[in-house]
């Protein structure tokens, strides 16, 4: 094959420019002490104990794997993130202009909903909305009455769970304790708690204290007098989510 035809020009002047700063910088690794391949005396009795050194704890390491079982770990569960996670939260924190003095707890692990009985959205196992809207939004689907009827019903359940979480609020108790009344009086009704996994939300409500404007994470910050707190509560009852929230004074 012509090379000449193969290639323009120019891109021969470029391979040939990359193939002889390749070989320079071969020959230079070559001529290094790092990489000489005529060991002096003491160089090579170093490498002799050393790899003495490296075979006997090989062979020590190998017979211990081979003794030793090896144990299932057992899954525990993180009240917080780790590894990747835990480094890009972090970073977030550090770089993040806070506009007040509300700052990330800790949360609690993530609540579950084991009652068969109970229909849950197609989100609740793996976190990811299957059932889209209309493309277009003023595509709007027009209810049967009985659709209506289910509507508000899972309405005034959300009304009602709102009503408990709220006489949850008090000085001295955890947003994570408002969520856990919420979680469980809206399963006492027949209800899945909307946000608990939607997305990969880790509670079943939102608790957004002071400055924050919306969707709040509850943890373990404890409520002081005179906060400000958006309890928002949303309900999946029957194929249909009933939402609503409320602002309430602490003390």
């Amino acid at each position: 094959m012509d090379i000449s035809k193969a290639f323009p020009s120019r891109a021969r002047i470029t391979m040939t420019a990359f193939l002889a700063i390749t070989v320079a910088l071969i020959t230079l690794s070559i001529s290094t002490d790092a990489f000489s391949t005529v060991p002096t005396k003491n160089s090579l009795s170093l490498s002799s104990s050393t790899m003495q050194q490296f075979t006997s704890s090989t062979r020590l390491e190998m017979n211990k794997k081979g003794k030793s079982k090896s144990k299932p770990k057992k899954k525990t569960a993180s009240s917080s993130p780790k590894g990747f996670a835990a480094a890009l939260r972090d970073l977030q924190e550090k770089g993040f202009k806070f506009s007040g003095d509300v700052r990330p707890g800790k949360q609690s692990p993530q609540r579950v909903v084991n009652n068969p009985r109970i229909i849950v959205p197609d989100y609740a196992v793996d976190g990811q909305p299957k059932n889209r809207g209309p493309l277009l939004p003023w595509l709007i689907e027009v209810k049967k009455p009985e659709e209506i009827a289910k509507m508000r019903i899972s309405g005034r359940i959300a009304r009602e769970v709102l009503d408990i979480g709220a006489r949850a609020i008090r000085p001295g108790v955890t947003t994570d304790e408002v969520d856990r009344a919420v979680h469980e009086a809206c399963l006492e009704r027949g209800g899945y708690p909307s946000p608990l996994n939607y997305h990969g939300f880790p509670k079943s409500c939102c608790t957004s204290v002071n400055e924050i404007i919306c969707h709040g994470i509850p943890d373990d910050r404890k409520l002081v007098e005179g906060d400000i707190i958006n309890l928002d509560i949303t309900c999946y009852v029957d194929g249909y989510h009933g939402d609503c929230s409320e602002m309430f004074m602490v003390g």
